[in-house]
C-alpha cells in the first residue's frame, strides 16, 4: 500500500488548498472552475477505488490544467499598480501558491499514473521521442487464427 503522501486523498487535499490560496487575489473564476472541477473528478477516483476510468479522467484533467494554468498565469500575472502594501503581500502569496500548485502537478500526474497502473490500466506511455499512447494487446488472440483443437470435418460437433 502507498503512504498517505502518495495517495489520491493527499493529492486532492494539497491541490485544493493551493487552488484556494491561488484564487485569493488575482486569478479569474475560470481558473477556479477548471481546477475545482478536476479535483471533483479526483474525489470520484477516491470514492470508487476500483474504477480505472475515474483515475484516467483525473490524470487527464490534471494534465490539461497544467496547460490552462500556464495560460492563466501568462494572461493575468502582471501586478496591478497602486496596491497597498497589504494587498501587494496578498498578491505575492496568492501568486506563489498558484505557481507552487502548477509545479506540483507533474509530480501528481506521475503518482496518479502509477495508481492507474495499479488499478489495472494498461496504457503504456512512451516518453522517448514523440509522445504516443499505445495499448498492450498481447493478451488478445486474433480472430483470424483458428484453434487447431476444435477444427473438425463437422462444425456442429
Amino acid at each position: 500500500n502507498t503512504t498517505f503522501f502518495l495517495s489520491p486523498q493527499a493529492i486532492v487535499l494539497v491541490h485544493w488548498l493551493l487552488t484556494v490560496w491561488g484564487c485569493m487575489a488575482w486569478l479569474p473564476p475560470s481558473y477556479a472552475w477548471g481546477n475545482f472541477s478536476v479535483l471533483a473528478v479526483g474525489v470520484w477516483a477516491i470514492a470508487q477505488r476500483d474504477s480505472i476510468d475515474a483515475v484516467l479522467m483525473f490524470l487527464i484533467g490534471i494534465a490539461v490544467t497544467i496547460l490552462t494554468d500556464i495560460i492563466h498565469f501568462g494572461i493575468y500575472y502582471p501586478l496591478p499598480e497602486g496596491l497597498s502594501e497589504r494587498n501587494r503581500d496578498t498578491f505575492r502569496f496568492s501568486a506563489g501558491m498558484a505557481i507552487l500548485g502548477l509545479l506540483l502537478k507533474p509530480v501528481s500526474c506521475f503518482i496518479i499514473y502509477q495508481m492507474y497502473r495499479e488499478r489495472g490500466g494498461d496504457y503504456n506511455v512512451n516518453f522517448a521521442g514523440f509522445p504516443s499512447v499505445t495499448r498492450n494487446r498481447d493478451a488478445y488472440q486474433s480472430i483470424d487464427q483458428q484453434d487447431q483443437t476444435t477444427s473438425s470435418a463437422n462444425p456442429f460437433n
